[in-house]
């Protein structure tokens, strides 16, 4: 069949469903993006390509389907780093079209060239570029199944003197494959472990929402009388309201869960990589039971075993081999210990749960005081954790809500619970700030009939920002975002009170910046709220106005309290030995 290279690409997306781009308008792509409106694809003009891809990646967690991020050439492309491995380490499925400068003139250092492959070589999953006009559709259909398949962003690069060129083709067979189930023996052995465990614990992560396994996980769970944690940011990885869910692992989760999976002896890692952030000690508790049997379940081999030892690998899907498990578990399985086991969940919820509802303020380390300096300076200001409890009073249960890198939004981590995945959008462990505004936003576009809220940072939100101009647009759904106003790099701050004797370098906000000023003059909704109850009813109006197409920036003034530091096995305590003097600074040569 004849055809021009741009409708060989347009018509295979069209053939796997792919029908929203987010990026910025480009000459080098305008072939394509001339014919997305009669293909039924949408193109989000969002106002920087940085947060094109993180609103791509948010498009995907929620909704389940796969979005495209695109932009011009060099410049444009470059921009796409940082989303682009920020879905990697997220698992999300992406596809990443970098139309690249023309073959003709590459090489020569021309207008916005660079070379787009090695940019993104450690980025993505898989990565191809078109090397003939004729293979446009071939190629392009491998990279889309590959970004399937691995669940993660996938490049496709193309000399953009390629297109407008009238080829001869058959379009491609789209070739699906079953996700591996696990080996037979590998599960046998899982299943005995478990069955014969006195106090077994399951860990969901990232697979067991991607994979829809959170049914077989529960069904598994209740059957052991097991408690389940969740690793760090996947707190929807389980019904909050269930009796056996234990919370979140790692920083500033829940001690619950801490304190149950440290009293493992056989614990099934469940669609989880293990990741380091997730097992890292809290709130003073090194809590990796390091003598318990582990069972890794992960789809990636290669990061089975890779963080922690494990006892049993299964390379497989979540779903599937939970299901398996559970059909080939003893009948007296978790009969070992149950009454006792399900009690002492349930105090340790309990105990948990009051003490959460009791914290107001934020401990100092020995030998600092900023935090109670802090509650002097400003005794009528919230702290970060009565905004977190005036916001859970009015967070709708079905909400899907995002939330970005910092300490405020860190002090956070152990409060939302769901009933179901693909609720919970965090930047994950690439760590960028800046994500939540864009994440929720295209969380909304994925699913444009469930309530989205976002929070963030005000120096985390200062990066995306821009995209206030953007999503005020007619086309653009509604959303509710609440920026937390403490005028301070709080994550950085509190290392410096700990490390650096309160030497504040590059840690100073605005105090003349006004967010919801910045949104009105955007021509949407700006609120400030300073009180618990002031924070409550905005949210819930908020709320209430997104259904009614209105979008809604809250801005919460805090004091300055700083929660527990990111990275204390990362840090210490620097010393002086050679001494640095500003009289040893010399005047540069110029010229």
């Amino acid at each position: 069949m004849k055809m021009t290279t741009e409708e060989a690409f347009v018509k295979t997306l069209q053939m796997h469903g792919i029908d929203t781009a987010f990026g910025i308008i480009g000459s080098a792509f305008m072939p394509i993006s001339d014919l997305f409106p009669k293909a039924g694809i949408t193109f989000w003009d969002c106002a920087h390509e940085y947060t094109a891809g993180m609103m791509a990646d948010g498009f995907a967690r929620a909704s389940g389907k796969m979005a495209i991020a695109i932009a011009q050439n060099g410049p444009g492309i470059a921009n796409l780093v940082t989303p682009v491995k920020t879905a990697y380490w997220n698992h999300t499925p992406m596809l990443l079209i970098t139309p690249q400068a023309a073959n003709k003139t590459m090489g020569q250092g021309g207008f916005q060239e660079v070379e787009q492959m090695r940019m993104f070589s450690d980025c993505v999953a898989y990565q191809e570029e078109v090397r003939d006009p004729s293979r446009m559709a071939e190629v392009l259909n491998r990279v889309i199944t590959k970004a399937r398949r691995l669940s993660a962003p996938c490049q496709i690069n193309i000399p953009r003197d390629y297109w407008t060129q009238v080829i001869d083709i058959t379009l491609p067979q789209i070739v699906e494959f079953e996700r591996p189930a696990g080996g037979a023996d590998a599960i046998a052995q899982a299943a005995d472990l478990l069955s014969n465990a006195k106090f077994p614990v399951i860990l969901n992560g990232a697979g067991v929402v991607i994979g829809g396994a959170i049914p077989a996980s529960q069904a598994l769970a209740e059957k052991l009388d097991a408690p389940v944690c969740c690793g760090y940011q996947h707190n929807d990885a389980f019904p909050g309201s269930h009796p056996l869910f234990a919370g979140p692992l790692g920083y500033n989760g829940s001690r619950a869960a801490m304190e149950l999976i440290a009293k493992a002896d056989v614990v099934l890692a469940l669609g989880t990589r293990l990741n380091p952030f997730s097992t890292l000690p809290g709130y003073g508790i090194d809590y990796w039971p390091t003598d318990a049997k582990i069972i890794q379940v992960d789809m990636n081999p290669d990061r089975i075993g890779l963080t922690k030892p494990v006892t049993v690998g299964i390379a497989g899907d979540a779903k599937q081999v939970a299901e398996q498990i559970l059909a080939q578990l003893a009948d007296t399985a978790g009969d070992a210990g149950r009454k006792e086991r399900v009690d002492l969940i349930a105090q340790t919820k309990s105990a948990w749960a009051q003490s959460l509802t009791s914290m107001d303020h934020e401990e100092d380390d020995e030998g600092t005081d900023w935090n109670q300096r802090a509650r002097a300076d400003k005794p009528d200001a919230m702290s970060p954790r009565q905004a977190w409890r005036a916001i859970q009073a009015s967070l709708p249960k079905e909400a899907i809500i995002s939330s970005d890198i910092g300490n405020v939004c860190a002090i956070g981590n152990a409060y939302p619970t769901f009933e179901n995945g693909r609720k919970y959008l965090a930047p994950g462990l690439f760590g960028p700030c800046g994500y939540s505004l864009p994440a929720i936003l295209g969380a909304k576009i994925g699913r444009p009939d469930t309530p989205v809220v976002g929070f963030a940072g005000d120096g985390a939100f200062g990066i995306s920002m821009n995209e206030m101009t953007a999503c005020g647009r007619d086309e653009w759904p509604a959303i509710t975002m609440v920026i937390f106003r403490n005028y301070q790099w709080g994550a950085e701050k509190r290392n410096t009170t700990l490390w650096y004797n309160d030497n504040f370098v590059g840690t100073e906000l605005d105090y003349n910046v006004s967010y919801a000023g910045i949104a009105k003059a955007c021509g949407v909704n700006g609120v400030v709220a300073t009180t618990m109850q002031g924070l409550t009813d905005a949210l819930a109006k908020a709320v209430k106005d997104q259904a009614n197409g209105e979008t809604t920036f809250i801005e919460v003034i805090l004091n300055q309290e700083m929660g527990e530091p990111f990275r204390r096995d990362a840090m210490t305590t620097p010393v002086e030995v050679a001494g640095i003097s500003a009289d040893d600074m010399r005047p540069q040569k110029v010229g």
